[in-house]
């Protein structure tokens, strides 16, 4: 009886687990080639855009280079002009001027709002 609890404890938490983060990357991160580093719910090069999300739930500023800057602002500049330490020993490349401000700010309201589905 143990072993049929267990197993369908894990076969349950695996199917919701699936459910939860079914979601796609969207189109701009295709095209600006984010996946090439970045899948939403598994390590790549960089680390999951869930575990990303998870991280800042609840938080409103970031620190980047020193300076404090919204949530939104401070990811968007990290992603934007590249950085290292957050996520281990990878650097994360700039990514500007070949993704537009704009998009990356999309981007980064995308990844924060992961872990509001969840």
């Amino acid at each position: 009886m143990k072993l049929m609890t267990v197993t369908v404890l894990v076969a349950s938490n695996l199917i919701f687990s699936n459910a939860v983060w079914a979601v796609d990357m969207p189109p701009l991160a295709k095209k600006s080639n984010c996946t090439a580093c970045h899948a939403i719910d598994k390590k790549l090069v960089g680390p999951a855009w869930v575990e990303v999300s998870k991280r800042y739930k609840g938080v409103d500023k970031y620190t980047y280079k020193g300076e404090v800057y919204s949530l939104e602002e401070g990811l968007a500049m990290k992603v934007a002009k590249g950085g290292s330490g957050n996520w281990g020993t990878m650097p994360m490349p700039a990514n500007s001027p070949t993704i537009k401000e704009a998009d990356i700010r999309d981007l980064v309201k995308f990844i924060i709002e992961l872990e509001k589905q969840h």
